[in-house]
C-alpha cells in the first residue's frame, strides 16, 4: 500500500457562489479536486479534509459552525474520511494533522484547495519542512486577486508565482491529470513515488 495521503485544503462553502469571499477559480479546481478524491476512494487511500474556521470575534469569513464554513457538497467527506479543524493558515499548526499523518505511516502528500498563496503554500512548505514528500496539484487549487502598494496582482499571475516557488523548494507541482496517470498506471511502488515526488 502506497504510504500516500490526499490533503484537500478548504474546499469550503465561503469561497465557492453566494460565499463571503469568492475565488474565480473555485469551479475549476473543485472539479480536479474531485477526480483525485475518486481515485483515492477507489483504492482505499487515506484522504484528509482540512476545514478552516476562525477564531476571532466577527470574521470576515469562515464563521464557525455556519453553513459558509462548510465542506462543499462536491467534497463532502465520507464516513471514515479524516477531517481536521484548522484556526491557523498553517493546518499543521497546533491540530492533529500530523498525529493523524504519522499514526497511517504517511511519507508522501499529495495536496490541493484554497487558497493556493495562503493556506496551499503554507501547508506545503510545513508538510516539506516535517520531511514528508509533497506534490501540488497546480490546477487544483484556487486563489483570488490580491493588492500589494496599490498595485493589484490578478490571481492568475499570484497562483502561478506560488506554484513556481514550490516547486523549485518544497515539492512536485504538476497537474491533476498527470498524477492520475501515475496513480492509476504505474504498478511498481518504487517508480511511482520516484516519479510523483
Amino acid at each position: 500500500m502506497l504510504k500516500t495521503a490526499l490533503l484537500l485544503i478548504g474546499f469550503q462553502n465561503d469561497y465557492f457562489q453566494d460565499g463571503k469571499w469568492l475565488l474565480g477559480g473555485m469551479e475549476k479546481a473543485v472539479k480536479q479536486g474531485e477526480k483525485l478524491l475518486a481515485v483515492f476512494r477507489e483504492n482505499g487511500l487515506p484522504v484528509v479534509h482540512i476545514r478552516h474556521e476562525y477564531a476571532i470575534d466577527s470574521p470576515p469569513f469562515f464563521l464557525p459552525s455556519s453553513r459558509c464554513a462548510e465542506i462543499h457538497a462536491s467534497m463532502m467527506p465520507q464516513d471514515g474520511e479524516c477531517v481536521i479543524q484548522s484556526h491557523q493558515v498553517n493546518s499543521l499548526r497546533d491540530t492533529g494533522l500530523k498525529d493523524f499523518l504519522d499514526r497511517a505511516g504517511i511519507e508522501n502528500t499529495i495536496i490541493a484547495g484554497a487558497v493556493s498563496h495562503v493556506c496551499v503554500d503554507a501547508l506545503t512548505r510545513a508538510a516539506h519542512d516535517f520531511g514528508y514528500n509533497c506534490s501540488v496539484a497546480h490546477d487544483a487549487c484556487a486563489t483570488l486577486d490580491v493588492e500589494f502598494n496599490g498595485n493589484v496582482i490578478p490571481a492568475d499571475q499570484v497562483h502561478a508565482a506560488f506554484m513556481a516557488a514550490l516547486g523549485f523548494a518544497c515539492a512536485q507541482v504538476t497537474s491533476t491529470e498527470e498524477l492520475l496517470d501515475k496513480l492509476v498506471y504505474l504498478e511498481d511502488e518504487r517508480k511511482l513515488l520516484d516519479e510523483l515526488f
